[in-house]
């Protein structure tokens, strides 16, 4: 009788679980994005909720991920990082020097009178401060309803500002984008092993999102077809679009 060899399954094979284990304890370590701009959400000040934000309203739109963070480092360098400020400086100085020093060209009109008409109703209806919009909001479903009541913000720009949020605001628990939920599977990342409102989480998650781009770019440079659904939080580079300029 002859006895075969067996012959481990891919699912199970050592340097498959390694190579997913060494995935996961990277993807834990990343750096938040409001991290890479100096923007420290622990503090839970609403200075630092606004810059997050205003960042979160540049992110969202459909330019690049550098653009996006030059652009709020140039808010930043002209000290405008409070609603009443860019009010007071207007529409021209946002559009120039503001957002050229940032790169933001195209769309540099339309997002300078987003941002506001955002600051106005910020204003308007929570006086400013970001934690009031929060603590006026029912659960967390009605938090997301109030933040797409802004001019221009969409469910993109919406997940963008409380998925790094979480940890810090109780009504704060927006899903995964589905593209990143695909990306996790792929990785055999189980979202399932982490608290949702831990820190940890909203790393592994923002860990995603740049491994994301990093496959978008290689897949670029080597010629490759592209994704063959085109959602707009695939578009983005990285963290996600909204078709809405206007309402």
């Amino acid at each position: 009788m002859v006895t075969q060899a067996v012959v481990p399954s891919r699912s199970t094979h050592p340097r498959r679980v390694q190579s997913a284990d060494a995935t996961r304890r990277a993807l834990e370590r990343s750096l938040l994005y409001s991290e890479e701009l100096d923007i420290d959400l622990g503090k839970q000040s609403d200075s630092a909720y606004f810059r997050w934000f205003l960042a979160s309203l540049l992110f969202g739109s459909r330019i690049s991920e550098t653009t996006a963070k030059n652009t709020y480092r140039s808010f930043v360098s002209h000290g405008l990082t409070n609603p009443e400020k860019i009010l007071q400086v207007g529409w021209d100085f946002l559009v120039y020097p503001v957002m050229r020093e940032g790169g933001y060209v195209r769309y540099d009109g339309r997002k300078s009178t987003q941002i506001l008409r955002d600051c106005e109703m910020l204003i308007s209806d929570y006086g400013g401060r970001l934690s009031r919009l929060h603590d006026s909001a029912r659960d967390p479903c009605d938090l997301e309803q109030r933040l797409l009541t802004f001019y221009g913000v969409g469910p993109v720009t919406t997940n963008i500002f409380l998925r790094e949020l979480r940890p810090f605001w109780a009504k704060a628990d927006p899903d995964p984008l589905p593209a990143v939920e695909r990306l996790a599977k792929r990785l055999s990342i189980d979202f399932n092993r982490y608290r949702r409102k831990s820190v940890v989480f909203a790393r592994v998650e923002a860990g995603l999102i740049r491994r994301r781009r990093e496959l978008a770019a290689r897949q670029a440079a080597s010629g490759g077809r592209g994704p063959s659904r085109r959602s707009r939080e695939q578009r983005a580079l990285p963290l996600g679009s909204e078709n809405k300029e206007r309402r």
